[in-house]
């Protein structure tokens, strides 16, 4: 039977190839039966966000406007309960929507992404007061931006950022951050400190307080709106109410943030499908050595397409998986159960590391790849497709994936367990 040709196509199949059909994402049904009820909420926001994403990444923008939207909307609040203008969303809806708009701008969940994880702290917080106190906040629009890694000499098992106490018992915070993702756009700060007991705490304090300086300046090639810079600290007065011990602080944390970085970078593998395909479709230019009179039906391009297209689905599949278990994770804080919640956080901390190392390869893989079904054209920077590369290759260098192979080794082969948390610094 003699294929048809675009042109004999019937128009119903042609409709259907918009990005907007559900059957031209083909990414799978969505985490639970409402999902799509959910992101039909953020979904124009996506949109809106997408249009100016490759001018803002050019033209270094800071995303102040677009992250407004979202607050706007509630997608800062989703994990929360509707009694605090939340959406009582799971793990699992949650990350597919970081997914999402992560196809969108990369940078955007990524300065969110303590938020989330403070917010995790909040729904399973014990003290009713600093619950009810940060649900008010939260529930306000208000979020949370990180200030924990700190660069230079610093010791990896305790922060120079420290609490001291002057002789007319006022708390003071000093010290400098080197890694603040989020924070710049946040009306609060996390900061990783060492308490008035010499211990590794955090405490939260406000964006504005007096002392404390933001600077827009990460250097790094990729995420380059994330606000990742520098935190200065200068005599910041304090409560030390706020403080935060680390045993306080959500217990499945280490494979939570993982988890969203490798949900962005799945949302870039997912954008730079569609990018591929759109320029595939349009590309008139060609070589004589090709086979097909168009790029568009050339079979070893469209086997290219198909790679980045299989690399984004299986990413999301694995993503989901590794979100349910987070899931069970949080639904384990309520057993009342210290043993069974220990092993729902280590099973949670093991999927993911098994995840990690995988989803990076075939997103960098995919986001090289691109170049190969559209040749040197395609290294035009108004194209900005190098972003994609650029992109995966900053993620996927955060808590070095080598180190993760080795952890589930030797769980495997050993039984030992993941760490609890990552620090980073001189021994």
């Amino acid at each position: 039977m003699t294929a048809l040709t675009d042109l004999q196509q019937p128009t119903q199949l042609k409709h259907q190839r918009s990005q907007e059909s559900s059957i031209y994402q083909v990414w799978g049904q969505g985490p639970s039966a409402r999902y799509d009820e959910l992101a039909s909420n953020f979904r124009p926001i996506f949109d809106k966000i997408r249009e100016t994403t490759n001018e803002r990444e050019k033209n270094h923008i800071l995303p102040f406007e677009q992250l407004q939207w979202l607050k706007d909307a509630g997608f800062t609040r989703l994990r929360l309960p509707k009694s605090h203008h939340g959406f009582d969303a799971t793990i699992p809806e949650l990350f597919a929507l970081l997914i999402e708009l992560a196809q969108a701008d990369a940078n955007l969940p990524q300065a969110l992404r303590v938020h989330f994880g403070f917010t995790e702290d909040i729904l399973l917080s014990q003290d009713g007061a600093f619950k009810n106190l940060w649900l008010e906040r939260i529930g306000q629009g208000q979020t949370v931006g990180s200030a924990w890694s700190e660069g230079g000499k610093e010791s990896i098992g305790q922060f120079s950022t420290h609490l001291s106490k002057t002789e007319d018992g006022r708390v003071l915070l000093n010290g400098q951050k080197y890694y603040t993702t989020g924070s710049l756009y946040a009306e609060w700060i996390d900061v990783g400190i060492t308490d008035l007991d010499g211990n590794s705490a955090s405490i939260i304090i406000p964006r504005n307080a007096a002392g404390v300086e933001v600077i827009d300046d990460w250097n790094g090639f990729g995420q380059v709106l994330t606000a990742s810079g520098t935190s200065i600290f200068s005599n910041v007065e304090v409560n030390p109410a706020d403080v935060l011990p680390d045993d306080d602080r959500f217990k499945y944390s280490a494979g939570f943030y993982q988890l969203i970085q490798l949900s962005i970078i799945a949302g870039l593998n997912r954008a730079a499908a569609y990018d591929v395909s759109k320029a595939v479709e349009k590309r008139t230019r060609n070589y004589t050595h090709s086979n097909a009179a168009y790029v568009r039906h050339d079979p070893q391009v469209l086997q290219v397409v198909g790679k980045i297209r299989g690399a984004a689905y299986t990413s999301g599949a694995i993503i989901e998986k590794n979100a349910q278990a987070l899931q069970r994770a949080y639904e384990s804080a309520f057993l009342n159960n210290p043993a069974e919640e220990a092993d729902q956080n280590a099973i949670a901390e093991l999927e993911i590391a098994q995840s990690q190392t995988i989803i990076s390869d075939l997103a960098l893989n995919a986001s090289t790849i691109i170049f190969d079904a559209l040749g040197a054209s395609a290294t035009d920077k108004d194209l900005a497709l190098d972003r994609y590369w650029r992109n995966i290759r900053t993620l996927a260098s955060h808590n070095p994936r080598i180190y993760k192979d080795r952890i589930v080794g030797d769980f495997s082969v050993n039984g030992t367990l993941p760490p609890y948390q990552w620090r980073i610094g001189q021994v």
